[in-house]
């Protein structure tokens, strides 16, 4: 549950987490994000996905952090999240592409 003082701090707030109430909205955004490149392997796969699935949120979370200071606002609502495996075959590569929805507040 998330306090009163930590709702003070907070600025990206997640699906079901909601900004203040006296939040004004501004408008809706897009942004995407990438997890660190790894190898496309079977072996480990499951510790790959989680890693990369951390990175992509820490690099979403980075990201909306910097929309909502240059779009001038206080708070990002996330609404909605698409996220997809890429490949690289030449490179034998794999990542975690994340395009997120948002509602920019003040």
């Amino acid at each position: 549950m998330t306090t009163a003082t930590d709702t003070a701090k907070q600025v990206i707030f997640w699906h079901r987490d909601l900004p203040p109430l006296d939040a004004e909205p501004l408008s809706e955004h897009t942004v995407e994000a990438n997890s660190r490149h790894v190898q496309d392997t079977l072996t480990h796969r499951d510790e790959l996905w989680q890693d990369c699935r951390l990175d992509l949120v820490a690099a979403a979370t980075r990201r909306l952090g910097q929309e909502v200071a240059r779009l001038g606002g206080r708070f990002a609502h996330v609404l909605d999240e698409r996220i997809e495996v890429k490949r690289d075959a030449v490179q034998s590569e794999a990542w975690m592409h994340g395009c997120y929805t948002y509602m920019l507040y003040r």
